[in-house]
């Protein structure tokens, strides 16, 4: 079964946060938000505040934008 494609989200916050050697409290308090909920965005909690994500991924130059959505039966990614 695939995956939930916003799961990415928490990973690409992790892998950057780690890479960066940055602890959760640190990225939280770059951010402005509590390491609470960077601990819930990495753990993809579906209730986090997208407007609060947003505010964690531009730490990292990145924010959430609109994309198609896949169709039945399409590949998750494109070569």
């Amino acid at each position: 079964m695939a995956r939930d494609p916003t799961s990415k989200i928490g990973e690409f916050v992790r892998t950057r946060r780690k890479a960066n050697n940055m602890t959760q409290r640190e990225l939280g308090e770059l951010a402005g938000v509590g390491m609470r909920f960077v601990s819930e965005l990495e753990r993809n909690k579906p209730s986090v505040r997208l407007n609060v994500v947003n505010k964690v991924l531009g730490v990292f130059g990145k924010s959430l934008g609109i994309v198609d959505a896949l169709k039945k039966g399409e590949p998750h990614e494109k070569p």
